[in-house]
């Protein structure tokens, strides 16, 4: 059982406290007496809704419920506010809540009032937000409206039980007037074995800001001016874990199916962009994922290496279907420019004239384009991999209509990679994987999203040496926690690192709310949101705000988090628009507070060892097939991934997977060898070897051969030998030797750049020395020959003649 309180002590403290709040809380002046006549005039204008009736949880569901909460203090009815609206207290009208009550206890509650809780004083700056998330759970807040009574009431909720609840509590009870930030809370009050008090058996609490902000220009009732709108932009992270199989298909297909899914993680996301009906949004998008996407959609096939490039031309050839095993086959040019977008005047963008516009001027696809596979009847796959299919072709489908309109997108570099562990171990890994992304969304059906450069980590943290090597086109968000934070609580929007300006977001924006319960619901996550506008707007010259979603994060209510937003004095736009004519602060490199656990995180020596490998055997296999030119950048791409800051809790398998797919090219790799005679004579002290290679792959290649001998010998080989799919080339190498003995030559396969393939053999030569000996034999029996033929002329004259007679 839970207990409520821990000991009788202090459950009889408890009581007194709870009782003389009560009692506070209903003396006159306490809270507003008028209405808003908002609602039936017999609760004096209060509208109240009844608690609908609990529904009794599986056996299981005590436990299960306990381990959701958050891990604090827990009361023994544990309350959410899962709807409020609106997310500021109006000027007239209502208030909207509504949320749940579970008993978490191991006993029976029954007559469970509800009952609203407002601050007695407000927050006005962003350092005392914080200080209030992070205060005691179930500290004191404010005062409780009880007037004219229970707002709802739940009769009876057994052990585990659920009871959803909703009421309405007019503008004119709250009684707060000075603008600035209030606790909101909501209290429940029950019976149990041990009776009643007036000590809350449950709460859940959030900030509810108050602006008060007249629709047009003009001044406020209490006269003051009205001011613009502070500028909020809110980016939206695309990014996810990207492992490959040893054959190139994506691992964990059955994680994906769910995280792209209506209820996933990457579902809501896009599903509570499309809610906000087209407003102002920054999308982080790794074009990994939007590539691993479309494959899903093409049933998640193997790594190809069918042809790419039409053979009768060089040029590449429009994708076809390849087969039941949905291969990938490419349509456009490998050929990528690093000229991303972007202003190029070093502010990330702030103008705004970074889009599609520079996108179309540079002629160039993105690279990753051609790494999308075709598209294959789902009818054709297994029921996984069908599955699949139709969840990322739905969750496409959704992206790109939900980056219609006044989007900003910035691209991740390819495969979200570790950037801060690149910078310092392999900066051109940073390089390949921004020349990978390009400048378009690769895998968006029937559109071309253009894109510009960014670099985010996850938790906002860039080392120093990661903000020097990007480029001046580069949007760079780092965290306010990083840069540092004033006492108000907040940083400058804009911040110049050794000339590099970044965009600095706010972490106590993305941090949510405050206990009990869920921190990051969407609710309280709006709420701050909100919050933290506010004691901006309420400045005399207000920040940008500029609020980049938790990672991991999404809305468990897609439609409640943006379309709140959208109030008199908030103007929500995208990052570019946001921070557009700041100045920026200067800030010292030696100051940027890069924590110790992030850099022991980064890319280990290793990692990028196994990572370098693997895209050094993709563009050997690449240099290899004849007439495929893509396999190399997929093979970049899956490594890439690999080396992600999505992978950094899971490097140990992030390695494992990428030097499976080393191994698996490099066994490609070595089906095409040479066959040899078991040993060759020559007949001088030069001649002709006879060789084979053999190609057992299904795909023509193109390679040579390095000949290496233990003594020295001059062997000239082909520069390239072209060998049909599945077949055999004879090749005849020239050799000659000044030296007469048996030389140990070994034949390696080799791309034509000189790259070995893994295949080899050994030819022993016999040289002049023998063949010395055979001629002095040959001259031997030739004298031998003819001495007997004359031997034997004479012999017959001689006898001719003595038979003859005289």
């Amino acid at each position: 059982m839970v207990p409520r309180s821990s000991t009788p002590v202090l459950r009889g403290l408890a009581t007194l406290v709870g009782a003389g709040v009560l009692a506070l809380s209903t003396l006159p002046g306490a809270v507003g007496a008028t209405t808003s006549g908002s609602g039936p005039s017999t609760d004096g204008g209060l509208r109240a809704a009844a608690a609908a009736p609990a529904t009794t949880a599986p056996a299981n569901a005590l436990a299960t419920t306990r381990r959701t909460i958050d891990r604090e203090p827990l009361e023994p009815l544990h309350v959410t506010i899962e709807e409020l609206t609106p997310g500021e207290i109006p000027g007239v009208g209502t208030v909207e809540v509504s949320g749940t009550v579970t008993n978490v206890d191991d006993e029976t509650w029954t007559t469970l009032n509800l009952y609203p809780v407002i601050g007695d004083a407000p927050m006005t700056t962003a350092a005392e937000l914080r200080a209030a998330r992070r205060s005691d759970p179930l500290g004191f807040v404010g005062e409780r409206v009880t007037d004219p009574g229970p707002y709802a009431v739940v009769d009876r909720l057994e052990p585990g039980a659920t009871a959803s609840y909703s009421f309405t509590v007019a503008r004119s009870r709250l009684g707060v007037t000075e603008r600035g930030v209030y606790w909101f809370a909501v209290h429940v009050l029950g019976q149990d074995t041990a009776g009643r008090d007036s000590t809350a058996d449950g709460r859940a609490r959030t900030f509810l800001p108050l602006v008060d902000q007249p629709p047009a220009q003009g001044r406020r009732p209490d006269g003051a001016t009205v001011v613009e709108p502070v500028p909020v932009a809110v980016v939206v992270p695309i990014r996810r874990r990207v492992l490959h199989r040893a054959d190139g298909s994506l691992a964990e297909t059955q994680e994906w199916i769910e995280d792209l899914g209506p209820g996933g993680t990457l579902g809501r996301l896009v599903d509570s962009a499309a809610a906000a009906g087209g407003s102002p949004l920054t999308w982080l998008v790794d074009p990994a994922l939007t590539t691993a996407a479309a494959q899903l959609a093409a049933g998640n096939p193997p790594r190809s290496i069918e042809p790419t490039v039409d053979p009768a031309t060089g040029e590449e050839e429009p994708p076809e279907p390849t087969g039941t095993d949905g291969s990938p086959s490419g349509s456009t040019s490998t050929d990528a420019s690093e000229d991303t977008t972007g202003s190029g005047d070093g502010s990330g963008s702030p103008d705004g004239s970074a889009g599609a516009d520079d996108s179309d001027d540079s002629g160039s696809p993105s690279p990753s384009t051609s790494l999308v596979p075709e598209p294959v009847d789902p009818e054709d796959l297994d029921p996984e991999a069908r599955a699949a299919a139709r969840v990322a072709t739905d969750w496409l489908d959704d992206l790109t209509a939900a980056l219609s309109g006044t989007q900003q997108v910035l691209a991740l570099p390819f495969g979200d990679l570790d950037v801060s562990g690149a910078a310092e171990r392999a900066p051109e890994l940073y390089a390949r994987a921004r020349q990978l992304g390009g400048a378009t969304l690769p895998g968006l059906p029937e559109a071309e999203v253009a894109t510009e450069p960014g670099i985010s980590s996850p938790l906002g943290y860039l080392d120093a040496d990661a903000v020097a090597m990007a480029s001046s086109d580069e949007t760079l968000l780092l965290t306010d926690l990083e840069v540092g934070i004033g006492a108000d609580g907040t940083a400058p929007a804009l911040a110049s690192v050794d000339g590099r300006t970044v965009v600095v977001a706010s972490s106590g924006a993305a941090q949510g709310g405050p206990g009990p319960g869920r921190r990051l619901s969407t609710v309280s996550v709006r709420q701050r949101i909100l919050s933290e506008a506010a004691v901006r707007f309420l400045q005399d010259e207000p920040e940008p705000l500029v609020v980049v979603l938790p990672p991991g994060w999404s809305p468990d209510d897609p439609e409640a988090l943006l379309p709140p937003l959208d109030t008199t004095w908030v103007d929500l736009d995208t990052v570019s628009d946001a921070v557009a004519g700041e100045e920026p602060t200067e800030v010292d490199p030696a100051t940027l507070n890069y924590p110790g656990s992030q850099e022991v995180a980064e890319l280990s020596p290793a990692m990028v060892r196994a990572v370098e490998d693997q895209i050094a055997a993709g563009e050997v296999l690449e240099e290899v097939l004849t007439l495929n030119d893509q396999v190399g950048d997929v093979l970049a791409g899956e490594a890439l991934a690999a080396a992600s800051y999505t992978t950094r809790p899971v490097r140990r398998t992030a390695r494992a997977s990428v030097e499976a797919a080393t191994a698996h090219v490099r066994g490609l790799l070595e089906q095409v060898g040479v066959s040899t005679p078991p040993g060759v004579t020559l007949s001088s002290l030069s001649g002709r070897l006879p060789v084979t290679v053999v190609n057992d792959l299904d795909q023509p290649v193109t390679v040579r051969l390095d000949a290496q001998s233990d003594l020295p010998m001059s062997l000239t080989v082909p520069d390239e030998i072209e060998v049909g799919a599945g077949g055999r080339a004879s090749v005849l190498l020239e050799a000659s030797t000044s030296r007469q003995a048996v030389h140990n030559v070994s034949l390696l396969v080799t791309s034509p750049s000189g790259e070995p393939l893994g295949a080899r053999a050994e030819l022993p030569i016999r040289s002049a020395q023998v063949s010395n000996v055979i001629w002095l034999i040959m001259g031997s029996g030739a004298v031998l020959l003819f001495g007997m033929i004359g031997l034997r002329l004479v012999r017959r004259v001689r006898e001719a003649r003595r038979t003859a007679g005289p």
